[in-house]
């Protein structure tokens, strides 16, 4: 019978109850000029559109971050065709 061995982790690999994101809380609000804008976007599109996976989880996360450099424009709802209705013949006294 083998006895497995203990083994100390490193002090960088503890386990914690919660895990804390500090980088994410600095990046809530970007500060870009417009062509830094017109980069990052430009980046993203091209990223998007050369991926070989377009339903990925990666490439659905750079979709929703595009989604909110480059919100697209609210399109008014499409009327419903008119319909038009024959002209009824008229009763001619022959």
């Amino acid at each position: 019978m083998v006895k497995a061995r203990w083994r100390a982790r490193p002090r960088g690999c503890q386990p914690s109850r919660r895990r804390t994101r500090p980088h994410i809380g600095a990046m809530q609000h970007l500060d870009l000029t417009e062509e830094e804008t017109a980069a990052l976007v430009a980046l993203l599109t091209r990223t998007i559109m050369d991926d070989r996976y377009p339903l990925s989880p990666r490439i659905r996360a750079l979709k929703a971050i595009l989604a909110k450099l480059k919100p697209e424009p609210v399109h008014e709802p499409v009327l419903p065709p008119k319909v038009y209705a024959l002209p009824r013949a008229k009763k001619t006294g022959r």
